[in-house]
């Protein structure tokens, strides 16, 4: 009977687990516990924290592992099987016969296939689509000096790059690592699918959970920087923008960024497009397709995407441990970066001051960045409503990261 009992233990996924597993499901919970109990946005929490707790359980027809050459555990990965037919050129053709393969299987688990989104960079442009529609470009037009305050926001891409040069990495797995301080997960997954895709995972669960735990992570930075005077700055009204500004606005933008760095068009594109379908006033329809099922369909495939690539064997390596400091050092000198300038613009204008809380905001966490800039600004004077103001930086800083991925992948895509 003991035997019995023993050998069916065997067969189930009961002795597959090994205590790294079990560190991650301490992980998962803690990620669950801060999206529910804490409301550190749950829409990207619960997401990767069901994900990574599911790619550390011994799942079958879920997900499928590799070891590449690199040492790193590659997941969604699928096998198609089949046989190639090689077939005459046509008349005027070319001198070499073209290779047809006649698929017979494909292999693989569901989340080998959903996965694909990412890989083939499919989630990331539709996502920046979403949040196109989701956001006003008002506060922007109305204050453009606040551009400087989302340019400044990326100097922790660029340090951080320089700083994961120094500790070995190479120059494109630096540019994948540096974009974390953006904290725009898309971006991030974008820019390393083309550079490093062996560091994808790590990346991507670095950059999503930094923007997740922004309310976390920037608070403390905002006000070792800032005195208690500056925080209870109250900036001027911002004037009225029209329909007819909005909408040049997305397409001049769009065909400067495209312009400059062709290889953020992807991007920029459908961040635009979002941005014109939402202020033009005659496409209703797609505008709330894009602002409720399209970006909440893929935010629930990106976030346990993501998730799934914790898997403990490459998430407890010290490569990944490495990026993931590396991330929040990004995060926090992005961060820094805007909140400093905010006060140098005063310095250099102090008839018509900056509250310096709005330049943290300079990060492409939209809106999050700009709720906490709203938050922390209350905390010392609860009439004082900074939202509308942060907005102007937050959406230079989605725009800002999308063109710095597109400067990495034209000097060093090559």
């Amino acid at each position: 009977m003991f035997q019995t009992i023993l050998d069916y233990f065997t067969v189930t996924g009961f002795s597959l687990v090994t205590w790294k597993m079990v560190v991650m499901w301490g992980v998962a919970v803690a990620l669950l516990w801060l999206a529910v109990a804490k409301g550190f946005e749950p829409l990207l929490l619960v997401p990767i924290a069901f994900g990574a707790l599911l790619a550390n359980l011994p799942t079958r027809g879920v997900i499928t592992a590799e070891l590449n050459p690199q040492g790193v555990y590659e997941s969604a990965t699928f096998k198609i099987e089949g046989q190639v037919e090689n077939h005459a050129p046509a008349v005027g053709g070319p001198e070499t016969p073209t290779q047809v393969i006649k698929v017979s299987r494909v292999e693989g688990g569901l989340y080998d296939f959903i996965s694909q989104g990412i890989k083939l960079e499919l989630f990331p442009p539709l996502i920046f689509l979403g949040v196109g529609a989701l956001t006003d470009f008002g506060p922007l037009i109305a204050m453009p000096r606040t551009i400087f305050l989302g340019a400044a926001a990326q100097v922790g891409l660029f340090m951080t790059f320089m700083g994961a040069g120094l500790l070995g990495f190479t120059s494109k797995q630096a540019a994948s690592i540096g974009i974390i301080g953006g904290a725009d997960g898309p971006t991030a997954i974008f820019l390393t699918n083309k550079l490093a895709p062996e560091l994808l995972g790590a990346v991507a669960v670095a950059a999503y959970s930094y923007m997740a735990l922004v309310p976390l992570i920037q608070p403390p930075i905002m006000k070792l920087l800032t005195t208690n005077k500056e925080r209870r700055i109250r900036m001027k009204s911002l004037r009225p923008v029209s329909k007819l500004e909005k909408l040049i606005f997305a397409l001049v933008v769009m065909v400067i960024c495209i312009l400059l760095v062709p290889d953020a068009a992807p991007l920029i594109s459908m961040l635009m497009l979002g941005n014109f379908l939402r202020e033009c006033g005659v496409t209703e329809r797609l505008v709330k397709a894009s602002q409720n099922e399209i970006i909440n369909v893929l935010t629930i495939f990106l976030g346990t995407s993501v998730g799934i690539t914790m898997a403990a064997e490459s998430f407890l390596a010290p490569e990944t441990l490495k990026i993931i400091a590396l991330g929040v050092v990004a995060f926090g000198f992005s961060t820094a970066g805007g909140v400093l300038v905010a006060k140098l613009m005063n310095v250099l204008n102090p008839h018509n001051p900056i509250n310096p809380l709005i330049g943290s905001a300079g990060v492409s966490a939209v809106p999050m960045a700009a709720r906490v800039s709203q938050v922390v600004g209350q905390q010392y004077d609860k009439n004082n409503h900074l939202m509308m103001h942060a907005m102007g930086p937050n959406v230079a800083g989605v725009i800002g990261t999308a063109v710095a991925a597109g400067f990495f992948l034209s000097t060093l895509g090559q």
